[in-house]
């Protein structure tokens, strides 16, 4: 769990008349896919009312540059929101994502995983913050990002963080930063695997924890594993 900060401290922060709704008991499961020609219009907000479940998945194939910002509200209690995302990036693209996760009523639940796989000279910048109300008590919230480095020149800056102003909370953040395993890489070659296979073997799991909160009978998988393999 973060620091608890003093109530003092909490400033909250305007709603938007502008923003996507998830309406009392609504569900809502949306994919948005950056595939270097076209940049879906994406919401800069997203208001989340009771008992309402949001499902947001962005996926950004080779040649996509985007600069993303979400500030999503959960403002009525026993709502769940979960976001996920496949960033994979080559030569120059370059993707900002700045997510703020406002908890705003208790007995909420939310869940951030975005996975990254930066080739090239690309670029992958990443601020997420949960914040927490002091009215979000029994709150639940997780947030997560990877990534693997392709190449020398390519770059990741990663900046989880929270700020928690209510007692009975679980909370937690995390980010790695990393290189593509040799010694399995080494151990599928010795099985006879090739070598770009063993990569491309390697890439797709990286990424499945975030494949398989996707819709059934998305054409997404495999537009990934066709990018991954031209790395």
């Amino acid at each position: 769990m973060g620091k608890v900060v003093d109530h003092g401290n909490y400033v909250p922060a305007a709603i938007p008349s502008q923003a996507l709704q998830a309406g009392r008991g609504e569900v809502l499961d949306k994919v948005y896919v950056l595939d270097g020609n076209s940049c879906p219009q994406i919401p800069a907000a997203v208001v989340v009312d009771a008992d309402a479940s949001v499902r947001l998945t962005f996926i950004a194939l080779p040649g996509s540059r985007a600069d993303i910002s979400l500030d999503v509200f959960i403002r009525g209690p026993h709502s769940d929101v979960s976001l996920s995302g496949v960033f994979v990036e080559s030569g120059d693209d370059s993707i900002s994502l700045n997510v703020n996760m406002r908890h705003l009523s208790p007995d909420c639940t939310s869940d951030q995983l975005f996975n990254t796989l930066a080739s090239g000279s690309s670029r992958f910048d990443f601020h997420g913050k949960i914040i927490v109300a002091p009215e979000g008590q029994k709150t639940e919230s997780f947030q997560t990002n990877r990534n693997i480095l392709l190449s020398d020149e390519a770059q990741v800056l990663t900046k989880p963080q929270l700020e928690i102003y209510a007692d009975d909370v679980k909370c937690s953040h995390g980010a790695t930063i990393g290189r593509l395993n040799e010694e399995e890489q080494f151990y599928m070659r010795s099985r006879g695997i090739p070598e770009n296979e063993a990569r491309g073997l390697q890439m797709l799991s990286f990424i499945s924890p975030v494949l398989d909160r996707l819709p059934s009978g998305s054409d997404i998988p495999g537009r990934l594993e066709q990018a991954i393999r031209s790395l």
